[in-house]
């Protein structure tokens, strides 16, 4: 029997299905503009939810060790059209934020969308076409960033793992000598190299490493300067089996401030608690924390 043992194995490996990473990568021709097509700001996806965010900060020192350590949950709610989501913070530090300060903040969003009521009664037609506007002019700018992308980085097929039960493409995402970017966002591309992780299914992004390469300027290269190393991450997941939203993100940096103050921070910010936004749940927030 034992003769038996090895071709019975040699058997059972050609009869067993390829392994995620045996079987052949997708073409990069035809797979990338598929994942073009889904490239988009997630703050848009998000439009039709709302979630909780925890926000967790820290300030460290110059041996990388924390010195102070900051915790904020907000409820976040798609906002008003021209503006941006309502952040409704409920807790700080582990303590609910006191009744009187969550009714206050709930008082100003109230007032906000009475006056955006009146606004729209009044002259409905000049609200809508200010909204078509803003909407063409941030697709418009997010189409010129995805361009950016395409043509700042030099995009390499890696190969396939399995991320949270997801078939995933790997890929690298490096910047090509003296690539001409047209955006802001894209000339910022040039100081970074990125891993990202596809959905091989879905064409969505999963997941993104980011990190700098070299001291990169911010506002002009008068406020502050972050240092090579930085990082960034950031995760999404399918929520309600419909559509890829944040999961996580996190970043640490060093930066000098106006050539004076060096700022060391670690930050990592979670989202969870996706609901669906409908017109009923748009009018009233949950009650504020006790």
């Amino acid at each position: 029997m034992k003769y038996l043992a090895v071709p019975i194995a040699a058997i059972l490996f050609l009869l067993s299905p390829l392994s995620a990473q045996e079987r052949p990568l997708p073409d990069l021709k035809t797979f990338m503009p598929e994942v073009r097509k889904r490239l988009q700001t997630d703050q848009s996806l998000q439009s039709s939810y709302s979630y909780v965010e925890t926000r967790r900060e820290r300030k460290m020192d110059g041996k990388g060790r924390a010195t102070s350590e900051s915790v904020k949950v907000y409820e976040n709610y798609p906002g008003l059209p021209g503006e941006g989501r309502y952040e409704r913070l409920i807790s700080e530090d582990g303590r609910p934020v006191p009744r009187p300060e969550v009714e206050k903040q709930d008082r100003e969003r109230q007032q906000k969308a009475e006056e955006y009521a009146k606004r729209l009664t009044a002259q409905p037609e000049k609200e809508r076409a200010k909204q078509t506007r803003d909407y063409d002019k941030a697709r418009r700018e997010m189409a010129e960033v995805v361009d950016d992308i395409f043509r700042v980085y030099d995009i390499k097929m890696l190969g396939r793992e399995s991320l949270d039960r997801h078939d995933a493409i790997r890929f690298s995402l490096t910047p090509r000598p003296n690539a001409e970017a047209r955006t802001s966002d894209g000339k910022m591309m040039r100081h970074f190299t990125v891993m990202a992780w596809v959905s091989e299914t879905d064409y969505e992004l999963i997941r993104l490493n980011v990190e700098a390469i070299d001291t990169v300027g911010i506002g002009l290269g008068l406020l502050a300067r972050v240092s090579k190393g930085a990082r960034i991450a950031f995760e999404r997941r399918k929520v309600n089996g419909e559509v890829w939203l944040p999961a996580s993100a996190s970043y640490s940096f060093n930066a000098r401030v106006a050539l004076l103050k060096m700022l060391r921070r670690d930050a990592t910010l979670e989202f969870s608690n996706y609901r669906k936004f409908t017109v009923d749940t748009s009018a009233t927030f949950a009650p504020p924390a006790q």
